[in-house]
């Protein structure tokens, strides 16, 4: 192992609007003194960003994301790290991984670690890899050629949609896995073969960026008045497992005499398609679709709507949500919330105290609870106020940053710990 005190953050992409808790953690882990260095798979392909990534002040190396994007750069990494000690080992695991992955995908994780192996100062001292399908790959091959320990940060789909053995192997060559919610970790601990390889961990928010909101100016909307419509909001991407056909199948069956709007922040692949099945449902009129949207745009959302939903289901590839982040940006400014007991939701949301939870792909039980919420303005306003107690209480960031720092404090070859900074 080198000695050095830097950490490098492996990334499938960077920055990411819809990956704000990733950005979150970054800066509290540079705040707290952490050296940084980030490695991303990809360049960025959102054209804002959030107040957040402008904090950031750690570099970005972005690897090639195909081979055939810089070959010369692709070869000379193989050339130096060939002679590296840990080569041999990382090639042989890699070929283990190939002969039950084929993929073209697995190809290009292996040249990238080559490239990060190739390229990391001799300053950096433990890798760390967001998420622990692709990025987890190129984490733990660049760890085994350069000789340094790593560790994972898994998430939801990665957890869910990769196969065992992959998960299994990963964990027990990681020093430690975190995740975010007991589902996904009590899924991983049975896969690990050390007990306390994972452990769990939510993603809290920056309190000082989610502070209380100055006043409650939602004022008692019923849905009684066609000129003060009562307003749901749902952020999410525009994917399979957040539910968006099944919530415009529910606010169709909303009685005339209910008068909402519905807005929608977030791109995704099947945006197109949600705005097709929403015209033909001829809904267009009551609906607002803003896309991708800065963090200061969505903050102002939660402040003005009455009400959050994101209807999240477990997707056809297995695919599913853990605990959204948007759900605790929500309840952070005193907004109920509708979800589904889907993964970590639960965890958070208490059905009857600060939100309710129906079964999902159910366009009648959700439109069932929407209209009792919309029509009850004083019992949002509690089930609010408990979802902001919940999270000022439990989900605050700093308490994040203590214990993820707490697990990178093993010393380097000179002694010094992680933490202490320059």
């Amino acid at each position: 192992m080198t000695s050095g005190t830097k950490v490098a953050i492996f990334l499938k992409g960077y920055p990411r609007l819809s990956e704000t808790f990733i950005a979150q953690e970054i800066l509290g882990l540079q705040r707290a003194g952490l050296e940084l260095q980030l490695v991303s798979l990809r360049h960025p392909t959102d054209t804002k960003r959030h107040p957040v990534h402008h904090e950031i002040t750690a570099p970005v190396n972005y690897l090639p994301e195909y081979v055939h994007d810089e070959p010369m750069r692709c070869l000379k990494a193989w050339w130096r790290v060939r002679r590296m000690p840990g080569y041999r080992r990382a090639r042989s695991i890699w070929l283990k991984d190939f002969l039950r992955d084929r993929t073209r995908n697995r190809v290009r994780r292996f040249v990238q670690s080559l490239v990060a192996a190739a390229e990391l100062g001799d300053d950096i001292g433990w890798l760390y890899g967001h998420f622990i399908h692709t990025p987890g790959s190129v984490t733990r091959y660049t760890a085994m050629m350069r000789g340094l320990p790593f560790s994972i940060s898994a998430h939801a789909k990665d957890i869910w949609t990769s196969p065992d053995w992959e998960l299994s192997e990963k964990l027990d060559d990681a020093q430690w896995t975190v995740t975010c919610t007991k589902g996904g970790a009590d899924h991983l601990a049975s896969l690990a073969s050390q007990q306390g390889a994972v452990q769990l961990l939510y993603h809290g928010l920056d309190l000082e960026r989610f502070p209380v909101p100055p006043s409650d100016d939602r004022g008692d909307r019923d849905g009684t008045n066609p000129e003060d419509p009562v307003r749901f909001l749902s952020v999410g991407r525009a994917v399979e497992k957040k539910g968006f056909d099944t919530l415009l199948d529910a606010l169709k069956l909303l009685p005339d005499d209910l008068h909402w709007r519905w807005t929608h922040i977030a791109g995704g692949p099947l945006l197109g398609k949600i705005k097709a099945q929403a015209e033909a449902l001829e809904l267009t009129d009551k609906l607002e679709f803003l896309g991708s949207q800065a963090q200061s745009r969505v903050l102002q959302a939660y402040r003005e709507c009455d009400l959050f939903v994101l209807p999240c289901r477990i997707a056809a590839d297995g695919d599913r949500d853990g605990l959204p982040n948007v759900i605790v940006e929500a309840q952070s400014q005193s907004l109920p919330v509708i979800s589904t007991p889907i993964s970590g939701i639960p965890e958070l949301i208490n059905d009857g105290q600060n939100g309710l939870l129906v079964e999902p792909n159910d366009p009648q039980a959700l439109a069932e609870v929407l209209e009792q919420l919309a029509r009850d303005p004083k019992r949002r306003r509690a089930m609010g106020k408990a979802g902001m107690d919940i999270v000022r209480s439990d989900f605050d960031a700093a308490n994040e940053i203590t214990q993820l720092i707490a697990l990178m404090r093993p010393k380097t070859a000179t002694g010094r710990d992680l933490g202490d900074g320059a």
